[in-house]
């Protein structure tokens, strides 16, 4: 609290809100988003394959199948929708219930680059009994090196 003492010895007390500790707390906060914010990843933690030539893909795809590679699942991989968890039987159901607020039937694929051929041709059965017909697949990008 601040005090203006004039020359006849009148005394006001003037009020002023203290904001130092407001902006150091904000600055804390922004310095820990600045570092967090990278970190945050988009889908289920898949090793995606690369690519040479490779598409672009919208900033926050409707939906998102994901197909990642565990040896305690039964079938050797875990099917995930939009990061949900989702059983093999009930995987046609799910991806039609999904569909019925999409308007544009567009399925994008994560899939793990260590699972075999078939396993993947038995999901795209799946996912045209399910009447989808449109199916992107993501990949990363190939660098330089030749990884």
């Amino acid at each position: 609290m601040a005090r203006k003492i004039t020359a006849g010895a009148k005394e006001e007390v003037r009020s002023e809100p203290n904001v130092v500790p407001l902006c150091d707390v904000l600055l804390v906060l922004l310095i820990i988003f600045m570092v967090v914010t990278p970190l945050v990843q988009k889908g289920v933690d898949v090793k995606l394959p690369s690519a040479q030539f490779t598409g672009s893909m919208p900033e926050n795809p409707p939906v998102v199948l994901a197909l990642k590679k565990d040896i305690r699942a039964p079938n050797g991989f875990v099917i995930y929708i939009n990061q949900d968890q989702v059983l093999r039987e009930n995987l046609q159901n799910a991806l039609e219930e999904e569909f019925l607020t999409v308007p544009e039937k567009k399925l994008y694929l994560r899939v793990d680059q260590d699972l075999e051929y078939g396993n993947i041709v038995d999901l795209m059965d799946y996912i045209r009994g399910a009447g989808i017909e449109v199916v992107g697949i993501i990949t990363e990008r190939k660098t330089e090196k030749g990884d």
